[in-house]
């Protein structure tokens, strides 16, 4: 299991566009990916599940990825939530 403590970048944080495109990209491995924040933790693969977390711009964000593709999951998105991706 790979765990990577990350900060959200985006001006509206993982809301609505920023969201989908992230939960779009996590669909993309078979890993079993989550994102926790505050205690509270949420499948990764289900928008609904990842709009509840409420992140904002500068909130910190674990995500854990377990399975054949989890380097190249946490890599991958990782960069997206660290980047502006909306």
């Amino acid at each position: 299991m790979i765990e990577r403590t990350v900060t959200i970048a985006s001006k509206s944080g993982l809301h609505a566009r920023p969201a989908s495109v992230f939960v779009q990209n996590a669909k993309e491995f078979k890993s079993q990916i989550t994102l926790s924040k505050n205690e509270k933790t949420v499948n990764a693969k289900s928008i609904l599940s990842v709009l509840t977390l409420g992140a904002k711009q500068g909130d910190q964000i674990v995500l854990k990825v377990d399975g054949d593709d989890a380097e190249d999951a946490a890599n991958k998105l990782a960069s997206l939530l660290e980047s502006d991706l909306g």
